[in-house]
C-alpha cells in the first residue's frame, strides 16, 4: 500500500509542478515567437508593439549601404512621447549579450584568440 500511495503523491506533485510552471511562462513572448513575421522591419516592430512592448528602436548597418533606422511605439507612454530612432532607452544588462557576440565575431575572424 505504501508504494501505491507514494506513486500517487509523486503524480500529484508532478501535476502541481506542471500547473505552477505554466503559470510563470512568459506567454507574451511565446506568442511573439510563434506568430509569422511581417515582410518589413517596420512591420515587425509594429507587431511587437501590438504584443505589449512599450517602444522599440532598430538600427541596421550593412556594409556598402547607408544605415537604416526604425522606431515604433512610445519612448514615454505616460507623456505620449513617440519612439524616435535617435532616442536612448535604458537597456539594463543586455550589454553582456553584445560583448559575447562581438568577441565571438572577432574570434571567428581570427582577430582575437582566446587561447593566448
Amino acid at each position: 500500500m505504501t508504494k501505491k500511495r507514494g506513486k500517487q503523491i509523486f503524480r500529484i506533485v508532478l501535476l502541481l509542478g506542471t500547473v505552477i510552471s505554466l503559470y510563470f511562462v512568459p506567454w507574451l513572448l511565446v506568442k511573439a515567437w510563434i506568430l509569422p513575421l511581417p515582410d518589413t522591419v517596420q512591420g515587425q516592430l509594429e507587431q511587437a508593439i501590438d504584443h505589449g512592448f512599450d517602444g522599440m528602436i532598430v538600427y541596421i548597418d550593412q556594409a556598402g549601404q547607408p544605415p537604416e533606422y526604425y522606431a515604433a511605439g512610445w519612448h514615454n507612454r505616460d507623456l505620449k512621447i513617440p519612439a524616435k530612432p535617435d532616442a536612448l532607452f535604458k537597456i539594463a544588462s543586455i550589454s553582456k549579450l553584445y560583448d559575447a557576440v562581438a568577441v565571438t565575431k572577432l574570434v571567428s575572424d581570427g582577430r582575437l584568440s582566446l587561447d593566448k
